[in-house]
């Protein structure tokens, strides 16, 4: 387990080097900072790929890079089991509940949508490559008003792209260190992709208030 998260550390100093988020640096930052959220509620992530351990793969590997960013992070499991608890089985119906009620349950400043696009391989047989593509939006709980949305991606075969340069055997070595940890192949793609949609940088996130850099926002 420390390994893995030793890992997923070694992440968040590449990921934005290797160029592959595809959030666009000229985002409108104004509702942002009119409304900048202390702590993040996120909801299980709508799956709209085949593979049904996409929400819960994804959902694990969420709360490093927000809280990475300077943001509380209600507990994940818990958030999950308290809407089962009151009537909301899946993603899908979570997703409906309006941003006032989580304001109401929880008291969070903010709630994170997100959806899988891709998850896994096109076709084993074929050796396809893991790809995995996520969309995230930030939306205020007592507003409604939209904060921030973006969309990132990322690869089993980027090392192979880029394995003659130092950014290509780093993302190697973090893909396999990770990969010992981590038997779906998903999961630690996704952790990266996650990494890259909600990690603090230009068109990304903002820094919340617990980072070090909260007063120097890109």
């Amino acid at each position: 387990m420390i390994r893995c998260f030793k890992a997923w550390g070694l992440v968040g100093l590449v990921l934005l080097a290797t160029g592959c988020a595809t959030q666009k640096p000229n985002v409108d930052y104004t509702a942002f900072r009119q409304h900048p959220p202390k702590s993040i509620l996120v909801l299980p992530p709508l799956n709209n790929t085949t593979d049904v351990r996409a929400t819960y793969s994804l959902m694990s590997t969420v709360t490093w890079p927000l809280a990475e960013s300077g943001y509380y992070v209600f507990p994940v499991a818990l958030v999950d089991q308290t809407f089962k608890e009151n009537g909301l089985p899946n993603p899908a119906e979570m997703h409906q509940a309006s941003p006032q009620k989580m304001y109401e349950i929880f008291g969070a400043d903010a709630v994170l949508y997100i959806t899988v696009n891709k998850y896994g391989a096109g076709s084993a047989l074929l050796g396809s490559a893991v790809v995995v593509t996520v969309d995230g939006q930030l939306v205020d709980t007592q507003s409604g008003v939209k904060l921030w949305q973006g969309s990132a991606s990322a690869s089993d075969a980027e090392g192979q792209q880029n394995n003659n340069g130092l950014i290509g055997l780093l993302v190697q070595g973090i893909i396999k260190q990770v990969a010992n940890s981590v038997s779906d192949p998903g999961q630690r793609i996704g952790g990266i992709a996650n990494a890259r949609l909600l990690s603090a940088h230009p068109g990304g996130l903002l820094y919340g208030p617990r980072s070090p850099k909260f007063e120097v926002q890109p």
